[in-house]
């Protein structure tokens, strides 16, 4: 393999040009997202008892250099804040103390400042009228900078600087480890006495910190926490619970110190504790809702509103999988949360944390999560990252990463190049019973591919062609073998697996439906595999909201619109229909009653607010609202709308430049962007017409209308 491409910067950085702006924190990059994804993750708890995630747990570099050059126009005197005990050296020299005020000369002024912390991110925080810590300072956690007899600095030995981490943390007084979310008060709307307590009912499902008012007198409150009524109340087999102590003569409102997820809660005071009402902190990450949807048909608002809101009660510090059990960072799920928000907060700062708290620190030696497949979706997100915000600069900090990552997997092949699962490794890819992860299962070499034809992307962006040509030869060979060892003339299909050399007789829909939306198939194979396995009920139904986001995506893809609208409205709204405020971790509608709540062998074990639920915002923003980039950052790009059995929809779809704004009925087409050029395919009986612009002809009843930014086109059409 190629050597690992380094972000090098030299100490001396280049002359700062000294626009005004703002200082903000910084830190090594990567550091704080790892973490603050340890203390979020180290938050869960099952039936009162700390829960830690199963996987390996990084923590931050304990020392960190940050250096930066200034050419000054005239003497300045900065501020400094740290995180730790720091040094401080200007020009090569050391001044005495840890400073919190040095005053810099006119001129070239090299300023390095060196901040250890063991128990949080050493950051940096320094202010003057030209000097400012910003996202152009270098960083490095090693100590091997040499100075010359002229006082210039220079990196003799070879040390890698690296741009620092930021976030948007720009007041000197809040420091980063002590970030929080932000809460706001919230009311249950209803509380009834029952058995020996009171049950509380939020009237959805919410997440947040319960307070008790009035609370008095000594004993204990016992708390259970339920997604359901019928899990509240099961004080036995109950996921969450709370006992807290109470010794108060007077009264006082309390507020528990650990977040939870809940609808209802029932509270069983003892002793002769008191208390009045109840009420909550929520708890939120404060992302404006970009994009919208509406349209004719009620149940479609519904589900697209009941999404939108699992999508904002699983966005926290992190994208994170389910507010109830887990509260992890799961690449799986993460990778879907992505696509999700690029159609609706389209909050790139979130994507970039989690991307980075997942992948956590060298030596790499295990999979993301332990997972094989978790793997392989963290580098497919990296590449839909760059395409959706055109942001190269985080591209060009995490190569190294990726680099690091792949060269793992790499080397974990077997004789044949292919991956599978050795000791310590998941290979995950669905919950379905029976599902064979046996030998060399050919989802994972699907998605190796896929991987491998990424970081080809990433090195051709970066401009490194060694890389580039090194990836895409690896790609080219495996996609070769997998269709040699898994396609099926036969079954026109992808088998499910090898096992000692030799297809196994199994199909599944996973390899089939992703090979689909990667563009591996001729148009001759896809039709196989629609007919042969997606719309085929005897291949084994997918029951996970998880895999039927990616099988409803193939479907889109192949034209089966109409299909996935009535899937969507039969599946999601199936959940409506049985009372869900949010969207689940599995829906089976063969299940009755209760026994919807089960999963892993628990009664109450499935989450009823799971992020893989709110793939709709996605289905709907791509495939109906029909937009999508076609280069990076949406500088061109598509929209291709199907009302399906809608009279009519409206939407919006965020760009890094503002928001495509889109009305379509079954005679008029409005749409306004703001961002890069954008064609508008209609589908129409007769030649369309539009205010601006020029339609022109592609083939029978398609017609296409090139759009510029900043201009209302409207188009009338017969559909």
């Amino acid at each position: 393999m190629k050597k690992l491409f380094l972000i090098v910067g030299c100490l001396v950085a280049a002359a700062t040009s000294f626009a005004q702006h703002t200082s903000t924190w910084i830190w090594y990059p990567g550091d704080f997202e790892v973490w603050l994804s340890n203390d979020m993750q180290n938050r869960r708890t099952e039936r009162g008892t700390f829960f830690p995630p199963f996987w390996k747990m990084d923590s931050h570099y304990v020392l960190v250099e940050f250096n930066k050059q200034f050419d000054l126009p005239e003497a300045d005197e900065i501020t400094i804040h740290a995180e730790g005990k720091y040094n401080v050296k200007v020009n090569g020299k050391m001044l005495p103390g840890m400073p919190s005020k040095v005053k810099l000369e006119k001129g070239k002024q090299q300023i390095n400042i060196k901040v250890y912390n063991q128990a949080h991110v050493p950051a940096l925080y320094v202010t003057g009228k030209y000097v400012q810590t910003d996202k152009e300072w270098l960083a490095t956690f090693e100590d091997k900078e040499w100075i010359d007899e002229t006082g210039k600095a220079s990196d003799a030995s070879g040390t890698t600087y690296v741009k620092v981490g930021y976030w948007n943390m720009d007041d000197p007084n809040e420091k980063p480890s002590q970030f929080k979310l932000p809460t706001r008060p919230e009311q249950a709307v209803s509380k009834t006495a029952h058995d020996k307590g009171f049950l509380v009912d939020f009237g959805k499902n919410t997440f947040g910190f319960l307070t008790l008012h009035k609370l008095q007198g000594q004993g204990n409150v016992r708390i259970y926490y339920g997604e359901s009524k019928e899990e509240a109340l099961a004080t036995e087999t109950c996921e969450t619970l709370d006992i807290l102590d109470v010794d108060l003569s007077t009264t006082q409102d309390s507020t528990l110190d650990l977040s939870k997820a809940f609808r209802y809660v029932y509270i069983e005071p003892q002793g002769n504790v008191q208390f009045n009402q109840v009420s909550m902190q929520y708890e939120y990450l404060p992302v404006e809702d970009r994009g919208t949807f509406r349209s004719s048909d009620e149940e479609l608002n519904k589900i697209w509103e009941v999404a939108k809101y699992t999508m904002e009660l699983t966005s926290r510090e992190f994208y994170i999988d389910g507010i109830k059990r887990d509260r992890w960072i799961w690449s799986g799920d993460a990778y879907q949360s992505y696509a999700m928000n690029y159609y609706l907060g389209f909050d790139s700062e979130t994507v970039k944390r989690t991307i980075l708290a997942l992948r956590g620190k060298e030596p790499t030696i295990t999979h993301i999560n332990t997972i094989m497949d978790y793997t392989f979706y963290w580098f497919l997100s990296i590449y839909d990252y760059y395409r959706y915000t055109g942001d190269k600069e985080f591209i060009e900090s995490v190569y190294p990463r990726m680099q690091t990552l792949m060269e793992f997997c790499l080397n974990r092949r077997n004789q044949d190049g292919l991956m599978e699962g050795l000791a310590g490794d998941w290979v995950f890819i669905d919950w379905a019973e029976g599902l064979s992860k046996k030998g060399e299962v050919s989802f994972e070499q699907l998605l190796l591919c896929r991987s491998l034809e990424t970081m080809a992307l990433c090195a051709d962006l970066l401009q490194i062609p060694e890389d580039k040509s090194f990836y895409a030869k690896e790609a080219d060979v495996l996609k070769q073998k997998f269709f040699e060892f898994y396609w099926n003339d036969q079954k026109t299909a992808f088998v499910h697996s090898r096992v000692d050399g030799k297809q196994t007789d199994e199909v599944t829909r996973y390899t089939n439906m992703f090979a689909i939306f990667f563009d591996y198939l001729s148009a001759e194979q896809q039709q196989g595999v629609k007919e042969n396995v997606l719309l085929n009920d005897n291949i084994k139904k997918i029951m996970t909201p998880y895999m039927r986001y990616y099988e409803l995506e193939a479907l889109c893809a192949l034209g089966e619109k109409d299909y996935v609208m009535d899937e969507i409205k039969s599946y999601w709204g199936g959940m409506l229909k049985l009372g869900a405020t949010t969207f689940w971790e599995e829906y089976n509608p063969e299940k009755q009653g209760a026994e919807h709540y089960t999963m892993y062998g628990r009664e109450f074990g499935k989450s009823l607010c799971h992020s893989w639920g709110a793939s709709p915002i996605y289905l709907l923003g791509k495939y109906y609202l029909g937009v999508e980039p076609t280069s990076a950052g949406y500088k061109t790009y598509t929209i291709a709308p199907y009302l399906a059995s809608q009279e009519w929809m409206e939407g919006k779809v965020p760009t890094p430049d503002g928001e495509i704004e889109l009305f379509v009925s079954k005679k008029n087409i409005k749409v306004k962007s703001p961002s890069g050029k954008g064609s508008l395919k209609i589908v129409s009986k007769s030649l369309p017409r539009a205010n601006h612009g020029e339609i022109k002809k592609v083939s029978e009843n398609t017609y296409t209308l090139e759009l510029e930014k900043g201009i209302d086109y409207e188009v009338e059409y017969e559909g």
